[in-house]
C-alpha cells in the first residue's frame, strides 16, 4: 500500500517537458510543475504562452520563480536514495510508438486518442481522465498510424461501417453521404468478416495440402522416371555395344574373306596367261608338216601341271550362316518395332500425379530382344 502511494507521488516530481526529475521547479497557475529552463525555453519558442501539459493560455506571459518547497522534497528524496523517476515510464525504442508531447526523451505510449488525434505516454494522458471535456475521446491501444484511423474529408473517427458501399465512414458521412444505406457498429462488421476469413483460410489450407501433396507426387514421379530413363538408356547402351561388336566381326570375316579371294584371283589369272599360251603352242603345232617335230614335242605340250587348290575355292556372295542370318532378321525387326515406339508423358486427371508411361511393343527386355548371342 505503502508503494502505490510513493508511485502517485512521484509524478509530481517529473518536469512534463524532459521528463526527467525537476530541477529548479517552478509551478505555473495551472498547477504543473516544470523545470526552471524547460519552461522558459518552451514558452521562447511557443507563439502562445501555454501550460505544456493542459494547453492553458496565460496573458501576459507570467513570471517564474522556484518552488522551494517542491525543491527542498526533491532534494531529500535524492538523498534517501529514492528516485523520483515513475516505474511505469519507459522511453520508447525501436518499434515503439513514442509520445506526441513529450519535447526531448520521448517516452512510450500507452494510448492514442482517435480524437485529438495524438499518442500519449502515461503522463501526458492523465488529462484525459481529468478533464471533462476529454472524457468522451475515444481511446485505443498506441497506434503509429492515426491517420489511416480518420475520415479523410472530414477528419473525423471512423466509427460505422457502410454495408452498401463496404467502408469505414464517420458520424458526418453517415447523414451526408451515406444517407439510407445499411450501416452497421464496425466491431459488428468485424465478427462477421472475421468468421468469413477463418473459412477463408481453412480453405486455403485444404488447397496447400492438396497442391503439397501433387507437388510431392509429382517429385517422385520425375525420380522414377529418370531412374527409368537411365535404365533404358543403359539398356540401349548394351545393345549399340553388340551392334559395334557385332559390325567388326563381320568386317573382319569380310576382309579375311576378300583377301584370300584377291589371292586366288591372282591365282587364276596367272594359269589363264598360261594355259592361253599352251593353247596356242598346240595350235601351232596342229598345223605343222614336220612329223619328226611333231611327235618330238607333243609329248611335252599334251603334259597339262595338275589343277590349283584355285579350283577347290568357291566364292559366294552370302558367307553368313542360316542361323546367323535368321539372327540378324529378328534383330532387324526388332528394330523397326523399337524406332515406332510411343513414348510419352501423360498427365493424368484428377489428383493423380504425371506419370512417364512407355508403352513398349515385343520383346520387352534386352535378352527377349537380342534372342541370342551372336557369334560368328
Amino acid at each position: 500500500m505503502d508503494d502505490a502511494q510513493l508511485f502517485v507521488s512521484h509524478d509530481e516530481f517529473i518536469c512534463l517537458v524532459c521528463r526527467d526529475t525537476l530541477n529548479d521547479p517552478v509551478s505555473i497557475l495551472c498547477g504543473h510543475s516544470f523545470c526552471m529552463t524547460c519552461l522558459t525555453e518552451y514558452w521562447d519558442q511557443s507563439q502562445v504562452c501555454s501550460c505544456p501539459h493542459c494547453r492553458r493560455t496565460f496573458t501576459p506571459r507570467p513570471e517564474l520563480s522556484r518552488n522551494t518547497v517542491l525543491n527542498e522534497v526533491i532534494r531529500k528524496l535524492k538523498k534517501t536514495g529514492l528516485s523520483p523517476h515513475p516505474q511505469s515510464q519507459t522511453y520508447a525504442g525501436p518499434g515503439d510508438v513514442k509520445c506526441d508531447f513529450c519535447t526531448e526523451k520521448k517516452f512510450r505510449a500507452v494510448k492514442s486518442c482517435l480524437t485529438c488525434p495524438a499518442s500519449y505516454c502515461q503522463t501526458h494522458l492523465q488529462p484525459h481522465f481529468e478533464i471533462e471535456a476529454w472524457k468522451d475521446h475515444k481511446l485505443t491501444d498506441p497506434d503509429g498510424n492515426l491517420k489511416e484511423k480518420l475520415c479523410a474529408k472530414h477528419q473525423k473517427c471512423l466509427e460505422i461501417f457502410c454495408k452498401s458501399d463496404e467502408m469505414c465512414i464517420c458520424t458526418i458521412c453517415r447523414v451526408t453521404e451515406h444517407n439510407g444505406h445499411k450501416m452497421v457498429k464496425m466491431e459488428t462488421e468485424r465478427e462477421e468478416k472475421q468468421k468469413q476469413l477463418g473459412a477463408t483460410r481453412s480453405e486455403i489450407k485444404r488447397r496447400l495440402q492438396q497442391r503439397e501433396k501433387i507437388l510431392m507426387e509429382t517429385r517422385r514421379a520425375m525420380e522414377q522416371m529418370k531412374i527409368s530413363v537411365e535404365k533404358k538408356l543403359e539398356e540401349i547402351n548394351c545393345i549399340e555395344e553388340d551392334y559395334i561388336k557385332l559390325t567388326r566381326s563381320i568386317r573382319e570375316q569380310e576382309d579375311r574373306e576378300m583377301e584370300k579371294a584377291e589371292f586366288v584371283m591372282e591365282q587364276l589369272e596367272v594359269e589363264i596367261e598360261e594355259l592361253k599360251g599352251r593353247d596356242a603352242e598346240l595350235k601351232e603345232l596342229s598345223v605343222t608338216k614336220d612329223n619328226i617335230h611333231f611327235l618330238q614335242i607333243f609329248s611335252f605340250l599334251c603334259d597339262l601341271p595338275a589343277d590349283g587348290d584355285s579350283q577347290s575355292f568357291t566364292v559366294t556372295a552370302d558367307f553368313f550362316s542360316e542361323e546367323l542370318s535368321k539372327e540378324l532378321s529378328c534383330l532387324k525387326k526388332s528394330q523397326e518395332k523399337i524406332s515406332q515406339l510411343d513414348i510419352k508423358a501423360l498427365t493424368p486427371s484428377g489428383r493423380e500425379a504425371p506419370v512417364f508411361t512407355l508403352q513398349p511393343p515385343e520383346p520387352q527386355s534386352r535378352e527377349e530382344f537380342l534372342q541370342c548371342e551372336f557369334v560368328l
